[in-house]
């Protein structure tokens, strides 16, 4: 790899650390986004302060929600059966409340070419908030994509 180049983001992977559904051949999702925080600003200004201005300070982080879509693929969810069983069917025996091992850590990784990691996110406690199926048009000429989405409770990013 020539230095100086930025990294293409089309090579990635998304796995558990925990060994569920951790192959990119299980889990190739199509776009990832959603990888950002922002910090809360807090103003204040204390009464006997000769400067009339007030002084910033960072509060809270707040995470967005992280976004994967992936193709619909036959056999998919027979192969997945961990994953899917995680995201549920939507009945009300299946729901997120009703199971204790909801929250999963999840791996964002950016790769090279050679399929080494450059940059990895770490997704903490991460649960579905939306699954998303594919919308059909009898005139379109597009991919069925499905859309994932998580909320997460820290988001850390670590570069190789």
């Amino acid at each position: 790899m020539a230095t100086g180049y930025p990294f293409p983001k089309f090579y990635f992977k998304v796995s558990r650390p925990e060994l569920e559904f951790n192959s990119v051949d299980q889990i190739g999702f199509t776009e990832v986004s959603g990888l950002d925080y922002q910090s809360d600003l807090i103003e204040y200004r204390h009464g006997s302060d000769p400067n009339f201005s007030k002084i910033k300070m960072p509060g809270l982080r707040k995470f967005s929600n992280v976004t994967l879509k992936k193709g619909v693929i036959q056999g998919f969810k027979d192969a997945n059966s961990e994953f899917f069983s995680w995201v549920g069917d939507g009945r009300k025996d299946n729901s997120i409340r009703k199971r204790k091992d909801y929250r999963k850590n999840i791996v964002i990784t950016l790769l090279d070419e050679e399929s080494n990691p450059v940059v990895a996110w770490t997704l903490t406690n991460a649960f579905p908030v939306k699954v998303a199926f594919t919308d059909m048009k009898a005139d379109a000429n597009e991919v069925a994509v499905e859309t994932l989405e998580l909320a997460i409770e820290d988001l850390a990013v670590e570069y190789k």
